[in-house]
Order: C-alpha cells, then structure tokens, then sequence
C-alpha cells in the first residue's frame, strides 16, 4: 500500500490499485468507532451513448437508466436486500445517483467484514428480469412526479437547460416517465457491464478498521474475482459550445414568492490549475457575496431578497456560478449581481482573513470521517485524483493571482431563469 500524508493534517490515506483496476483509498481513524466505506462506478446520468463490452455498436439509453440501475441493484435473487442485511448489524445501506456518478454505501460502527465483503458482492452481481424491471416503472414513476413538484428541483433543472447547450447535464437525473418506460433488463445488462467493471469504480473507506484486514478482504472478494474488467469503455463525445443555451427563461408555478437562479458559465479549457481557480471563485463568492458581505446588507436594505444561496460546480470543461433567490425583483436583483461582479474591490485583508477560515475548517473537517470521505470523493471524480496539500495551497493563494483568475473571466456569459406565482 502507498502511504498519502495529508499535509499539515496529521492525518494519512492509504492507496492500492489492484491488478482488476480497482482503486481503493483507506483512511484509518485508530480513535474512532465508526465508519464508512463507498463503492462508486464512475457512471451517472450523463453516459447515455456508448458502445457496450462485448458489442460492436454505439447504443443510446433512455434518459434515467443510471438512477433505474441504483434502484434495481437492491433486489438480489436470494432476497436478501442490502437494507436486510445491513440492519443484522445496525448498519446503514443506502446509495445515490449523480450526474457522473452512481454510489453504494454501508455506514456503522460493527461488521465492518462482513459488510465490506457483501457491498462488493452484491454490486457486482445484479439480478434483473422482465418482472422486476417493470415492476420498478411505477415506483420510479411517482418519485419523478413528486420532484416536478419541488420548485427548487425544477428551477435547477431548468438553469441547466438554459446553461448548456449539448451536455448531457441538461438531462434530469431521474428521466422521464415517457423515458423510463423504454428501459429493459437488457439495457441495464448492458450498462452494468461496461461501467461497473472494478476497473471504472473506486472504492473509499473511511474511519475505525484495520487496512490491511480490510485489503484481504478486498483481494479475497469473489465478486471481484469474477468481475469483467480492465476492458475499453467507448463514449460518445459531446463537445458543448461555450455560450449558454438561453439568456432568460421565464416559467409559472405553483408557489407564493417569485424564485430567480442566475448562472454563470466559465471556460476551464485553457485553464492549468483547475482546483486552484474554483478556489479563487470560492473566495470571490465569500467575500463578496457571502454571510457578512455588503451585498448582502444592501440587497436586504432594499428588499430585493428574502433568502440566497450560492453554488459553484465544475461539470466537463466548465465551471458554473450559481445565485439563487426569492426576490420581488428578479430582474434589478441580477442586475445588482453583474454590477457587484464589475466593480469587485477585494482587499489583501479579506482574503487573509478568509484564507485562515478555510485552513481552520480544513482542520477540523479531517476529524469527521464521512465529510472526508465525501471531500475526497469529490477530489477524485472532479480532478483525477486526491489533493493531499490542500492546507499548502490555502496559504499559497495571494491578491495577485486572485486579481488576474478574475481579471480573465467573461462574467456576461450568463442565463437567467425565473419562476413565478402562477396567476390565479
């Protein structure tokens, strides 16, 4: 095993690539009693056009194959589900499905073995037939109905349409009832052929065990033995243009204060030091439009908003700047964004100030064994890999490099969509 220091942590990470491709990241806690450990196949919502192992021609699923798959991979022929199995223990089973990625995990404090050697097992060996398959279409159904009705669902989802042209983020993860309708055990067959070979999945295990234990039991998985695996996944590839899709989108609902999402999209092809630039927009959205910011203070002077988030996310070869708002003035609000985005004025002692806020955050989430895990995760599907000198890069970012990140960015590369009242 390859030993990882997180830098200025105390903390380490240990790393082993197996000869199946699998990579597997342990973080021990020796003064911890629980843990938790995620299996990932790095397959989401977003692989829907490819050529499947074992076939010579590209196929397209139906939109929402990947969350379909992450249900049915809950039912085993044996009948015993990962939930009644987990339970034996007082374990927690659950898993989740994102735009790149679909996620198994078991989170507790006793049988780590066993439920380590039964998350490979039943990941690897799925088991669906007509009945089942269909079956699964009216659950699926009603939860793709309940999420059209959550406004906040809805205008996500319709700030990626406007966002991007091409990219298959603009596919809701769930799909469609019509979409759903059209996946057969085939299709899944299929899919989880190509994508869940032990060579396209990672494996994170976080907290109180042993590694090398946990390591035998890795090797010694049968599951994992059988598995096809290290062979060509072959994508389509979506080249998705730099504008945004629509600049304004407007849409009724049923709710009682109008919603305004605002999204920046920026270009990361030219850009050396992914990781390092959305830090610098990190530390612009805190300063200038976090807890304790002006913009803050006047917005809520003028009563132009009753609540406002942010978010930033890198998807593909772009990173998308998100504000969202209840406001009474969709319009003048974003218009006060793209002023405040014109005339920023970050001081040295901001981001000082700040840059010690994150190093101290930085410390003390390394003590919490999920949101590392989580943080690393992320790490590893966004950027290749673990960054084990993040609290090195904390102190390395500097008012220079902060001026010319933001110097270089287009920030009228923008969509904006509003939700309103609907009219009685």
């Amino acid at each position: 095993m390859k030993e990882i220091k997180l830098k200025g942590l105390d903390q380490s990470v240990f790393y082993e690539e197996l000869s199946s491709g699998l990579k597997v990241y342990m973080v021990p806690y020796p003064n911890k009693s629980n843990y938790a450990m995620h299996y990932i196949a790095k397959y989401g919502s977003t692989n829907t056009t490819f050529i499947p192992v074992g076939k010579d021609k590209m196929i397209k699923v139906p939109d929402g194959s990947a969350h379909f798959l992450e249900h049915k991979m809950f039912e085993q022929e044996d009948g015993v589900d990962p939930f009644t199995f987990a339970a034996k223990t007082g374990t927690s089973s659950n898993a989740s499905t994102s735009y790149k990625t679909t996620r198994y995990y078991f989170e507790g404090n006793t049988g780590f073995c066993d439920n380590l050697d039964y998350l490979l097992t039943f990941v690897h060996h799925p088991y669906f037939t007509d009945q089942n398959v269909e079956k699964e279409k009216g659950i699926i159904a009603e939860e793709i109905m309940q999420y059209d009705d959550e406004v906040d669902w809805v205008l996500d989802e319709e700030l990626r349409k406007a966002i991007f042209q091409k990219d298959n983020t603009r596919i809701d993860i769930g799909g469609t009832i019509e979409s759903i309708s059209q996946i057969t055990k085939e299709i899944l067959y299929d899919i989880h052929r190509t994508f869940y070979q032990p060579s396209n999945m990672i494996l994170v295990i976080s907290g109180h065990f042993d590694c090398e234990e946990a390591l035998e039991v890795i090797k010694h998985n049968q599951a994992l033995k059988e598995a096809v695996t290290n062979e060509k996944i072959i994508e389509e590839k979506i080249k998705e243009p730099k504008e945004v899709n629509l600049k304004k989108k407007e849409i009724e609902f049923n709710i009682v204060n109008t919603k305004v999402a605002y999204g920046i999209k920026i270009p990361l092809k030219e850009v050396k030091d992914r990781y390092k630039f959305n830090l610098y927009l990190g530390l612009m959205n805190n300063i200038v439009f976090g807890l304790s910011s002006r913009f803050r203070e006047r917005m809520k002077q003028l009563k132009l908003m009753t609540s406002f988030y942010l978010e930033r996310e890198i998807i593909g070869d772009y990173l998308i700047l998100t504000y969202i708002a209840d406001s009474k003035d969709p319009e003048r609000f974003v218009q006060e964004i793209k002023k405040e985005l014109a005339n920023m004025d970050i001081q040295e002692e901001e981001l000082e100030r700040l840059k010690k806020v994150w190093i101290s955050s930085e410390v003390v989430m390394v003590d919490n064994i999920v949101m590392t895990l989580e943080n690393m995760v992320y790490d590893i599907i966004t950027y290749g890999d673990i960054i084990p000198n993040k609290v090195d890069i904390f102190r390395s970012l500097n008012k220079e490099e902060l001026d010319k990140t933001l110097n270089s960015i287009d920030f009228s590369n923008a969509s904006m969509v509003v939700v309103h009242p609907k009219k009685a």
